[in-house]
């Protein structure tokens, strides 16, 4: 199963930073890497790392880029009911601007940042997000990448590095963190599940895909200047978005037709209704300009990607998404 390596050019020079991250190991395992950026005293998976104590505006980036033409930027805080504005403002925010400012000193020619579908909102009703939608962050964390996105963007036109913003759907794959995580937990170990009445649409994106993705926005040239939003194309229920995690994982499972309103009581009950609203409501985007701009169509299926559940690469807590 190749996901055609072989069309990116040998020569690129990128510098990744969040490698220790859910998307970052995934990624050094499959794509070359020039140069890993990792915190101090963690175990790294590339040969040549720059390493920090933590990522903010303060954080000095010397050396870092000496030979780099692309920063594949990864790290940051993610979704975290521990983490302040203030702590968000520091990280996603001006910390990214730093590297991106220095980067572009540097002779940097493109800064690929990963940032998140929840720029556009949490869900959506009757139209899927575009590039064209209003952004409506609906959180701090989503609100910082919004502002990272756009302080980038003002930097791109000034200082002559070019910007490519990738907002991606849930992703899922081995020990994916976040929801993802939960599903798989809940599928593997309970052979009933609530969903059968859940026809919902949502998109996602499996790590092999959205790696794919991103050593594309590397290397393409007209990914300069682009905002993509990150799926796979087809939007699915969490029915069967479960069903595909349990044949990933070689289990059977029995789907139940529980009424929504239960279930969206019952998440009340238990003060998790933003997670009632992830796995009941629906959240599409249309990502045709991933076609349209850089003839890029995802290189594995869902039912491929899935396939992939048995692998266990330890990942570090603080990533991307």
């Amino acid at each position: 199963m190749s996901d055609g390596n072989s069309i990116f050019p040998s020569e690129k020079k990128i510098l990744l930073t969040g490698a220790t991250g859910f998307v970052g190991r995934h990624f050094v395992q499959r794509y070359p890497v020039s140069r890993c950026v990792v915190r101090t005293r963690e175990q790294s998976p590339c040969l040549d790392n720059f390493q920090i104590n933590s990522l903010s505006g303060l954080t000095i980036w010397d050396g870092a880029f000496n030979g780099i033409d692309t920063v594949i930027h990864l790290a940051g805080l993610a979704h975290a009911s521990t983490y302040t504005q203030e702590d968000y403002q520091r990280v996603n925010v001006d910390g990214t601007l730093a590297l991106a400012q220095q980067a572009a000193k540097a002779g940097v020619q493109r800064f690929v940042f990963v940032s998140s579908i929840g720029v556009n909102g949490q869900r959506t009703d009757l139209t899927a997000f575009s590039i064209n939608s209003k952004p409506s962050p609906h959180n701090q964390y989503a609100q910082s990448k919004y502002d990272a996105e756009l302080k980038l963007v003002e930097l791109g036109m000034h200082a002559g590095i070019e910007i490519v913003i990738v907002r991606p759907t849930l992703v899922y794959g081995p020990c994916a963190p976040g929801n993802f995580g939960l599903l798989a937990k809940l599928v593997s170990k309970l052979p009933i599940l609530p969903f059968g009445r859940v026809c919902n649409r949502r998109h996602f994106i499996s790590v092999q895909n959205l790696c794919h993705l991103l050593m594309t926005c590397a290397c393409a040239p007209k990914a300069a200047g682009q905002i993509f939003l990150a799926s796979e194309g087809e939007a699915v229920s969490t029915r069967e978005f479960t069903n595909a995690i349990a044949r990933g994982l070689g289990k059977r499972v029995w789907q139940i037709p529980i009424p929504l309103s239960i279930m969206k009581f019952g998440a009340k009950l238990i003060g998790k209704p933003a997670l009632a609203e992830q796995l009941l409501g629906n959240l599409e985007v249309d990502s045709s300009n991933l076609y349209d701009v850089l003839r890029w169509r995802a290189p594995y299926t869902m039912a491929q990607a899935m396939s992939f559940l048995s692998e266990q690469p330890e990942v570090s807590d603080v990533s991307h998404d």
